[in-house]
């Protein structure tokens, strides 16, 4: 079979050809959308769940659906050494100026850019990487007190009234948002709640990883009102099996059964390794249909690729402490664990890892789903531990 026609997509954020298994969420997030266009109020949606789940994916498709209805987005992904005033101010930008195009909302456009001309100039003594140009001078007393918490909202309503005036809405895509510091995050979510209180058509759909619940609701204790957190999991079996074998239909190909039940028993699920797991197949066999043979010789190429690639870019990110702790993890399985079965398994005390633990935490490679318990972010890294770290002299 020719790789030109394969058909998967492996890569952070390629979209699969099919995406599978998650129409729930997506229609969700519809008529979340829909209602907030029409005036009606809709929490505002985050995303969770571990590393090569899709979230990117989603909101990438969830995005293109909402303009396709002629909705009014903006796209960001947080790093984590960016602000988010830098990041959402260029955006803003763009969607006013679209705004500004509709007659009836041309007027309330243009107050929302000087808004944003007296917001980027009043913060960026203390956000020195926010850069945008703004074409209209800022109107004194409007978003320019310096305070992101009570200019943010400010700024966003006055983009919600202008989407408002064009009859349509705005709706903020956000990703990785477990980056975003607390006080920015405090400043958004109180930004949100402000334009929900006035029926604004300003909405939030977010990804990020697991541990964002928890630190949305330490930023400002009523965003469990504010947001809904549907989980984003690996894929049961019949739609892993769709995610692989609907691209290979339509081009003609098949798979034993075998085949299939054994990829997603290696993949458990996982969207981004069912992808490569689905190219590599398509690439060792030699015909249609595609054997469990042909998926045990790409198995060896599939993980040799993310050791070298999905996994080691996170690994050469971690301290020799960190690699300690992690692979102290791995020693015990899957996970999660207990901090005193990880402090024991490293022969230390379990408080003299906290700062470690925390450290892992803040660079999303653990989580925690319980007090006391510590767990993945990246799907199979348990395994990689054991491969990259195999001998003992790791403890």
């Amino acid at each position: 079979m020719s790789p030109i026609d394969n058909p998967y997509s492996p890569g952070a954020g390629a979209p699969p050809p099919e995406l599978a298994g998650r129409d729930d969420v997506r229609e969700q997030v519809h008529v979340a959308i829909m209602r907030v266009a029409r005036g009606n109020s809709a929490q505002n949606i985050l995303l969770v769940g571990l590393r090569g789940v899709g979230k990117t994916v989603l909101l990438d498709r969830m995005r293109t659906d909402a303009e396709a209805g002629g909705i009014h987005t903006i796209r960001v992904e947080s790093p984590e050494r960016k602000s988010l005033p830098a990041l959402l101010a260029p955006q803003l930008r763009v969607a006013l100026l679209r705004l500004s195009k509709v007659k009836r909302a041309s007027a309330f456009a243009a107050r929302g850019l000087k808004a944003l001309a007296g917001f980027t100039k009043a913060l960026k003594i203390k956000y020195h990487d926010i850069e945008v140009g703004i074409d209209l001078p800022p109107e004194a007393g409007l978003a320019d007190s310096g305070d992101l918490e009570q200019d943010l909202q400010v700024l966003l309503e006055s983009a919600g009234a202008a989407a408002r005036a064009a009859n349509t809405a705005l709706i903020l895509f956000i990703d990785e948002m477990q980056y975003v510091a607390a006080d920015e995050l405090a400043a958004l979510i109180s930004s949100l709640h402000r334009v929900a209180q006035q029926s604004l058509p300003v909405l939030l759909i977010g990804a990020g990883l697991p541990q964002l619940r928890a630190k949305m609701g330490h930023a400002k204790s009523y965003s469990e009102r504010l947001f809904a957190y549907p989980q984003i999991d690996a894929l049961p079996p019949p739609a892993a099996a769709a995610a692989l074998t609907i691209p290979a239909a339509r081009a003609s190909v098949e798979y034993e059964a075998a085949a299939i039940e054994r990829i997603v028993q290696q993949t458990r699920g996982y969207p981004y390794f069912l992808q490569e797991w689905g190219a590599h197949a398509w690439d060792v066999a030699s015909a249609s249909p595609i054997t469990a043979a042909d998926v045990g010789r790409a198995s060896d190429i599939a993980i040799a690729k993310l050791d070298e690639s999905f996994f080691r870019v996170r690994f050469d990110r971690l301290t020799p402490a960190e690699r300690r702790y992690m692979r102290a993890m791995a020693e015990l399985g899957p996970g999660p664990h207990r901090s005193g079965d990880i402090a024991e398994c490293l022969n230390r005390d379990v408080t003299s890892l906290g700062p470690v633990r925390s450290s892992l935490i803040s660079k999303g490679m653990v989580w925690s789903p319980a007090h006391g318990d510590t767990a993945f972010t990246v799907p199979l890294f348990d395994e990689f531990m054991r491969r990259t770290m195999p001998s003992v002299d790791w403890r």
